[in-house]
């Protein structure tokens, strides 16, 4: 028997492999496509468009095709989809299937931090780090077989539809199982009344959090492969090193961040991790060496490993809106800032220089670090039963 939090973990593994071979392919893509950094990044906003449509309007469509509808088409769907990009001709017909795909992320996002907010209110334990850590995990996963296999010579569209197979099979296996959670109190008594999702005064202090790690997030997986070749001119597998450091040491404290938080409290360690992001975000910026530039993508992907999901966690946890609310809104920020972070670090590197795309994400790490000293708990707030969670300052 599967557990039920085993599946949403499977749906964040899936959906990180499925996207993070593509990041992995970016420097062939944006060859075989004839388009310079500025110009991949303009195509990349096309998923930024379409998560956050997704993300305002999706709520109460979720909502009523229920968990194990929408994770089969939001885990399988953008697999296929990334699928057909080696194959197409021109930057605007790519830009038109990442809209799509970005549609489907801004509804996989909602429909599954929801479940497992749902999941931690039925039964008292925490999931929201461990989910996210498999994310995470496979973004590692996919980073390090991406560098051997680009460093083989196997072609992309050969690469993207292996995996796309890999996961439609395996997703579709472990989907068809899965039951949707009881609705928690706050979901049930409020949802009707909130048909759109946008951020509200008390939740802006944790989509700046979300802002920050998240700008850390797709510049460590979006640029470091073409920041490796750039400036230091490394072969495909070196090359490739930044993206799996990052991945793993992201993965490898989300996994284990859950009795650190609880015994630490969420505003303290996010504080700590955002300091590390800024360490490591500097030292790209400056790194005279191969070596000290894998050390900083090390660091940023430590740094902005738990934030998010602390963040995430306070937001379902507020009384003042539907958790699905509060999610999506939260989202809007911070997952297109993952989407809008190619471009936007593209347009830098192009007319300034790569280092310049990791030092500007610094004064946006800070107003982070800032608003985690007030916007998080002190102590762990999961909650069983649908009991309310104690209060996590004075914004929520």
């Amino acid at each position: 028997m599967i557990a039920a939090q085993h599946r949403i973990y499977a749906c964040f593994f899936l959906f990180a492999v499925t996207t993070g071979a593509l990041m992995a392919r970016l420097p062939d893509i944006q060859t075989h496509l004839g388009v310079s950094e500025g110009q991949l990044g303009l195509t990349m906003i096309g998923m930024a468009i379409g998560s956050l449509i997704s993300l305002t309007l999706g709520a109460p469509i979720i909502e009523k095709l229920g968990f194990r509808t929408t994770a089969f088409i939001t885990t399988l769907g953008p697999a296929v989809l990334f699928a057909t990009i080696p194959w197409l001709p021109s930057a605007p017909a790519m830009f038109g299937v990442l809209f799509v795909v970005g549609l489907l992320s801004g509804a996989l996002e909602i429909n599954l931090n929801v479940e497992i907010d749902r999941l931690e209110t039925q039964t008292g334990k925490r999931f929201m780090n461990r989910a996210h850590g498999f994310w995470s995990v496979g973004f590692f996963i996919t980073a390090l077989f991406g560098a051997m296999i680009r460093q083989s010579g196997l072609t992309p569209a050969l690469h993207m539809g292996i995996v796309a197979a890999i996961v439609v099979l395996v997703g579709g296996y472990l989907i068809y199982g899965a039951t949707d959670a009881p609705r928690t109190a706050r979901s049930q008594s409020e949802a009707d009344g909130h048909r759109f999702a946008f951020p509200n005064l008390g939740l802006l202090p944790l989509c700046l959090i979300g802002f920050a790690a998240f700008l850390v997030e797709g510049a460590g997986i979006d640029w470091s492969a073409i920041y490796m070749r750039n400036v230091f001119a490394v072969e495909p597998f070196v090359g490739g090193m930044g993206l799996t450091l990052f991945a793993f040491f992201m993965a490898a404290m989300r996994l284990s961040a859950d009795p650190i938080v609880a015994r630490f409290g969420p505003r303290n360690v996010a504080m700590v991790l955002l300091s590390l992001a800024s360490v490591g975000a500097l030292l790209v910026g400056t790194a005279p060496t191969p070596e000290l530039a894998l050390l900083g993508f090390s660091l940023m992907g430590i740094g902005c490993s738990a934030v998010y999901p602390l963040a995430v966690s306070a937001a379902a946890q507020r009384t003042d809106r539907p958790a699905a609310v509060n999610v999506a809104a939260l989202g809007q920020v911070s997952f297109v800032v993952f989407f809008l972070a190619p471009p936007l670090l593209g347009f830098v590197a192009e007319f300034v220089n790569i280092r310049a795309s990791y030092l500007i994400c610094l004064p946006l790490l800070l107003a982070g670090l800032w608003a985690a000293s007030f916007a998080l708990g002190t102590r762990n707030t999961a909650t069983p039963h649908g009991l309310p969670p104690e209060p996590l300052g004075p914004n929520g």
